[in-house]
Formats: structure tokens, sequence, C-alpha cells
């Protein structure tokens, strides 16, 4: 099994949904994020999603547009992204690690380079937003062959005619985007989520994992009480742009502040089916 595979089935047997945390890799820079990685673990986070910071990520919202150029003015690149993950693997040999991104840095890098390059580095699964299921042999299959779960993300416009299409190359977990535009505008509700993730177990079995609006500790265990776990990214991200002093850096608050958040979320999800 996966270090995905592992993680979801210890959450249920656990009887609980998963808390997925998002962070934009070197945001604010890379010392203050590697420390806040590997905080995570400890705070609650049962899976972590890096973010691989591009100029135009077209399905981000402006926090995490705002996160992915703070990163980059600090100096991140796809190489010292793999570099930080490589650290926090050498000291956490359990929690998930899922990069999550766009394909044009890949490609530069060389799939077939990059590829090796995550999986010694310990990545475990990678969500690319923008090669669909048509461009498979692009990196999907390839990321499978060389043992990294490709997860895929379905929405409210995924129909039961695409869904198929969708699920076909799909490991690890099902992202399910709750609400159609960018990330971080708006919220669905909880009906609507419920209604979805029923419709998605009908067609998998794979765990379904529902973000894109979840912003406080209430909003992620109304999700974990229907979901497989609660993916919180944009409202992280904004606790780190709110934790910077007036030039941008960050300040001796940033990780306690972010950590904790993510220790609220964590009590919410742990909660929600009690």
């Amino acid at each position: 099994m996966t270090r995905i595979e592992q993680r979801f089935a210890a959450l249920k047997r656990e009887g609980r949904a998963g808390l997925v945390t998002y962070f934009t890799c070197g945001d604010p820079d890379a010392e203050s994020f590697a420390r806040i990685l590997a905080g995570l673990p400890q705070a609650g986070a049962d899976l972590i999603e890096v973010g691989m910071p591009f100029s135009d990520p077209m399905a981000d919202g402006p926090a995490i547009q705002a996160a992915g150029l703070r990163a980059l003015k600090a100096g991140m690149t796809l190489p010292k992204v793999l570099a930080i993950v490589r650290g926090f693997r050498a000291k956490d040999e359990q929690t998930p690690i899922v990069l999550m991104g766009y394909y044009n840095p890949i490609y530069h890098y060389g799939v077939a380079k990059f590829l090796a390059d995550a999986t010694a580095a310990g990545v475990d699964g990678l969500i690319v937003v923008d090669l669909p299921p048509e461009h498979d042999e692009e990196l999907c299959l390839p990321a499978q062959r060389a043992g990294l779960d490709f997860i895929r993300l379905a929405t409210p416009t995924t129909d039961d005619k695409r869904l198929p299409q969708v699920l076909k190359n799909t490991q690890g977990f099902l992202y399910y985007v709750a609400v159609a535009g960018v990330t971080g505008t708006k919220s669905a509700a909880g009906d609507v989520i419920t209604a979805a993730v029923t419709r998605l177990k009908k067609h998998t079995d794979l765990p379904v994992a529902v973000g894109f609006g979840i912003r406080t500790p209430a909003q992620a265990a109304a999700v974990a009480k229907v979901a497989d776990a609660a993916v919180v990214g944009s409202a992280l991200v904004e606790r780190v742009a709110a934790s910077l002093d007036a030039s941008g850096k960050a300040t001796p608050a940033l990780i306690k502040a972010v950590l904790g958040d993510v220790q609220a979320l964590s009590k919410g999800v742990r909660g929600a089916r009690a």
C-alpha cells in the first residue's frame, strides 16, 4: 500500500475523516515554509498538499496567487521544492505528501527526471490541475509507473458521463472541488456537498476529499461528516499572509499562528463524527 492508501485505511479504522492542508512551497520564504511543513503532522494534518509555485496559476484565487508570487520572489524553484520535501521526509516517514500545481514547470524540468527525483524525495502523489484525462500519457501513466498516485479533481460540472473518464486512472483519492471557479472565493452549502459525495461514492471506492471554500473548523467538521477528508488551503495561506510584516517578511508569530489554525481545523474534523 502507498502512504496515501495507508493513511486513509488508518482513518477508516479510527472512524473519522482526515484533514488535508495546502500551503504554497516557499511562502513566505524557504525556511519559514520548512518549519510550517515540519509542524503540520503534530498540529493534526493527516495529508499535506505542497503547492509548486507557478507564475500563471489559472485555477487559483487571489490568496494562492499571491502566495505563489511571494514564493517565486523569495527564490523558490521546483528543485528546491523537492529538496524541502526530502528534508521533511528524512524526519517523517508516514505523513503523505502530495505535490499540487501545473504541468509547465514539470515539463520544463523533464518528466522522467521529475518523476525520479520526486519519488526519491519521498513524494507520494501528484495533483496537476491542467492535464485532463485525454493527456494521461503525458504524466499520469508515467507517474503511476514510477510509484506515484495521480489524483484527479471532480467538480460540480463533472456529470455521470464524464466521471468514468476522470476516474479511469485516478489513484490515492478523488479530490472533489465543491464550487465552480477559482480557489478561496466562495463556499458550497452542506446539503450540496452531501449530495455530491453520495453521487461520487456510487462511482468509485476511492476516498473522496472535499475542498475549495472550507475556511473554519465548523465548515471542516460539516464536510468531515460526509466525506473522507476535508481540504483547507486558501484560509491557511491567508493566515500566512496575515502574519507578515509591512515588508512582506515572516514575523515571529507566523509559525505559531499558522499551526494554531491547523490545530483548530483538526479538532473540528476529528470531532465531526463523535
